[in-house]
């Protein structure tokens, strides 16, 4: 499985186009938004789009999940249901911020921990992990050692948590239960900024290293 990174809306939300490279099939990971630059950025790879994955429902992740499921015929698979009130309340958000109207949505399938997606011959799995929303999950292709984490972890960071129904605690308790198992040598796209591994995050980041939990 290949993969590139389009950043999309004035938030520079990184989408993810997820390539299985025997079918020539693809996946989109939190189309937040602009979905002229995600058309030709699949045009340019020369794939037929086949899923939308989604990892949590804040608009600048999903802003755009549902203009891309009606363009392409394809489902929108995720979040959790638990981040169902995020969604329905895109299209206030959107306005709030100052992005191109949004309207509500429903997916085409929840996703819990445990579950799987698949995309031409690729599967990933679901990890539910909360706290900076309810119901944000995790895509982890075990075979390429990568994880699309959204907006739990960041490269020397972490999620805000001072969202409706956000939680400190339950976000560093996702982080340390939920992805650090998955080994330090997971590379992991985040939903902004650069990429980052596992390992250098429990190394150096000041909200989750080892350190800070003796």
């Amino acid at each position: 499985m290949k993969y590139s990174i389009v950043p999309v809306t004035a938030f520079q939300q990184n989408c993810s186009i997820l390539v299985c490279e025997e079918t020539r099939r693809a996946a989109l990971v939190d189309p937040g938004g602009d979905l002229p630059r995600l058309r030709a950025a699949l045009a340019q790879l020369d794939v037929q789009l086949e899923k939308v994955f989604l990892t949590h429902g804040h608009m600048d992740h999903c802003g755009a999940a549902d203009l891309v499921r009606q363009e392409f015929n394809v489902p929108v698979e995720g979040p959790h249901l638990e981040d169902k009130f995020w969604i329905d309340q895109i299209a206030e958000s959107s306005r709030m911020f100052g992005l191109p109207p949004v309207q509500p949505f429903t997916p085409d399938r929840w996703l819990e921990q445990g579950d799987t997606v698949q995309f031409g011959k690729q599967t990933l799995a679901v990890y539910h992990c909360p706290g900076h929303t309810p119901g944000h999950v995790v895509f982890h292709h075990a075979g390429e050692r990568l994880a699309f984490v959204g907006d739990v972890l960041f490269q020397g960071s972490i999620g805000r948590t001072d969202f409706p129904r956000g939680d400190y605690d339950t976000l560093i308790h996702s982080i340390r239960e939920k992805l650090w198992p998955l080994g330090d040598d997971v590379a992991f796209v985040p939903g902004h900024g650069p990429m980052s591994t596992f390992g250098e995050e429990r190394l150096h980041n000041p909200f989750v290293a080892d350190q800070r939990f003796g």
